[in-house]
């Protein structure tokens, strides 16, 4: 499939080149038309397109010079002088090859053939009149190429920089990812190990819950963004896991509105957020407390929120841990300022963790196409 589409784009630059030399020998045509008519030495349409298109297709088949000279010898390089020398020489071969392809195609043009005019006397008579011309048709044809070249080197520069950039991105990423799972992943660990010397039945159901947990972990590594849906899965599997731990002084509560499941949400990112309200807002209590998760479509947007039944935002300034730092990290690498991030106390008490994200699906995620 890959020759034909290869071969297909040469015979339509083919076609566009031509097109181009007999746009330009159809408008001298017309210019010389229209002036031999004004000067009182009128010449017919036909007589003035035959000269004027033998003009420009010689100077076609003689463009591969200045075209080849300009790959090889570009003026954007420190000995700029010696090349402009080399293209100065190049241009009066140019000119000077011209003369001679014109003189020969003119022997047989209407006007000249049977007037019984030479090679010689043609060859003379167009090097006076078009010496000067022919050089700067080089000119224009090598500052043409040179304009090209710079414009393609610059748009590889611009295609390496994007390219360099998402994967800057894309790296950066991944580190933010990577720190996030050994947070999580410890902080199981030391739930284990606590439960160990109270229920080993239930510790061992957490050790099963954790193996699945860190398979898809480890399986979901290179995806930055999943479905709702898919992340709500896993999040259930982490709640199990708590859930064992802190028995009936946890509940769950999940809202999630059903024309959002299908939408893209960055990967792993509301696991750290109900890990902070079961930390801060469960663990410290002995009493029971509930954690809310829901989402809903505010218009083009995606609110998630996560909300505790604690002692809502400490008073003062506070810090931000590892996993909400880098949730905030990772909406802005993800989203920039199309996201929101929001920490504080709820309306009601407790504390309240809200993401806002643009609506998107699969179907228009950018990184899958």
């Amino acid at each position: 499939m890959a020759a034909p589409t290869a071969l297909s784009k040469r015979w339509i630059a083919f076609i566009l080149i031509f097109g181009l030399w007999t746009l330009i020998g159809l408008s001298f045509a017309g210019q010389l038309f229209i002036s031999s008519s004004q000067t009182g030495s009128a010449i017919s349409w036909k007589l003035a397109l035959s000269h004027s298109l033998a003009d420009w297709y010689v100077f076609a088949l003689l463009s591969f010079i200045p075209l080849r000279q300009a790959r090889r010898f570009g003026l954007d390089g420190p000995d700029w002088g010696a090349r402009f020398a080399i293209h100065f020489m190049t241009s009066i071969v140019f000119s000077i090859l011209f003369v001679a392809l014109r003189s020969f195609v003119a022997l047989w043009q209407p006007g000249v053939a049977g007037l019984g005019t030479t090679y010689v006397e043609a060859f003379k008579v167009l090097l006076g009149k078009t010496w000067h011309f022919n050089l700067l048709i080089y000119w224009v044809i090598l500052s043409v190429a040179h304009a090209l070249e710079f414009y393609r080197k610059f748009q590889e520069r611009v295609t390496r920089t994007a390219e360099l950039e998402k994967r800057l991105v894309e790296a950066r990423l991944q580190a933010l990812q990577m720190q996030l799972n050994p947070h999580f992943l410890f902080n199981t660990l030391h739930a284990i190990s606590a439960l160990m010397h109270q229920d080993v039945d239930a510790a061992d159901r957490m050790i099963t819950r954790l193996s699945e947990l860190l398979r898809h972990a480890l399986e979901s590594t290179e995806q930055q963004e999943v479905p709702l849906q898919e992340e709500i899965d896993f999040l259930k599997r982490y709640l199990e896991i708590e859930e064992t731990r802190f028995g009936d002084r946890l509940k769950i509560e999940l809202n999630i509105a059903p024309d959002t499941t299908d939408l893209l949400v960055p990967n792993l990112v509301l696991q750290p957020l109900v890990e902070n309200a079961i930390q801060h807002g469960i663990e410290p209590h002995a009493r029971a407390g509930r954690v809310t998760i829901s989402s809903r479509r505010e218009r083009d947007d995606l609110l998630l929120e996560v909300r505790d039944t604690g002692n809502g935002a400490p008073a003062g300034e506070w810090k931000e841990g590892v996993g909400l730092t880098n949730t905030r990290n990772r909406l802005r690498q993800l989203y920039g300022d199309g996201q929101t991030f929001n920490l504080g106390s709820a309306d009601g008490g407790g504390f309240r963790a809200a993401i806002t994200l643009p609506c998107r699906s699969i179907a228009v995620n950018p990184s899958t196409g």
